[in-house]
């Protein structure tokens, strides 16, 4: 029988490179019948996801109009990717150091790599677990 409680072995963890994106994001949800907004689909990070239940938005919070309203505000924490479909565990060592932390997260995955979205006011505690846990920051905060 699995022990779900057990923590792993840190040297089993995938060591990852990951950067900031630059700006701010906004998390939007819609009613799934929301025709896609064009402001939804600028600027070089976007993710627009349809479901039988909601249309979910992330963009530069710039995109945002007024009437929109989105709290909190997020920095996007991309990792270096690509990673092979047959790797396992990627998300789940960049995500678990936040979650012992209690860092609210937003996870993105695309075909070569995943984003991580973490929520402006806890972005110093999110960096701190990351690098404590031997993850590697490249760029400027």
């Amino acid at each position: 029988m699995i022990d779900a409680n057990r923590k792993e072995d840190n040297s089993k963890r995938h060591q990852l490179k990951f950067r900031r994106l630059p700006g701010l994001y906004a998390i939007v949800r819609f009613p799934p019948e929301t025709t896609i907004p064009q402001w939804a689909t600028i600027g070089g990070f976007t993710s627009i996801t349809r479901t039988a239940d909601e249309l979910s938005v992330v963009c530069p919070i710039e995109n945002l109009p007024t009437e929109v309203d989105s709290q909190p505000r997020w920095i996007c924490l991309k990792l270096e990717g690509p990673f092979a479909f047959s790797q396992t565990g990627i998300l789940l060592s960049f995500i678990e150091p936040l979650s012992y932390r209690n860092v609210p997260i937003f996870a993105i995955s695309t075909y070569d790599t995943d984003y991580v979205l973490v929520q402006e006011e806890h972005s110093q505690s999110a960096f701190d677990a990351l690098i404590a846990t031997g993850h590697e920051f490249i760029g400027e905060r």
